[in-house]
């Protein structure tokens, strides 16, 4: 899925935006992760909107950064899916109740 994401982010980008250096997505993780963050702060506090309002927030944060990211690596030439799989295999193997300084770390 994330393969065919990514394809399809760099068609609508590049249709949408054109050449463009790969700091500009970059930019723009940064800038959702802030909106996330306020969205999950004002949830937490209870204040400026309804749960189902902050809720909303967050799914569109986190929808936006995955896109940018998907943007960010298509300007970089890393496979999206390939990256976040193998970062997946090691990390689904350490355990930290087991290994509390390292957590087991596996090096390929």
């Amino acid at each position: 899925m994330l393969k065919k994401l990514q394809k399809e982010a760099a068609e609508w980008t590049q249709n949408n935006f054109g050449v463009h250096p790969a700091w500009h997505p970059l930019l723009g993780i940064q800038e959702e992760v802030g909106e996330l963050s306020h969205a999950h702060l004002k949830s937490e506090q209870g204040i400026r909107g309804s749960s189902d309002e902050h809720r909303s927030e967050k799914i569109d944060a986190i929808g936006d950064i995955v896109i940018y990211l998907a943007d960010y690596c298509t300007q970089e030439s890393i496979n999206l899916e390939q990256a976040v799989l193998t970062t997946w295999y090691k990390v689904k193997q350490r355990d930290w109740n087991k290994d509390k300084e390292h957590g087991g770390d596996v090096v390929l």
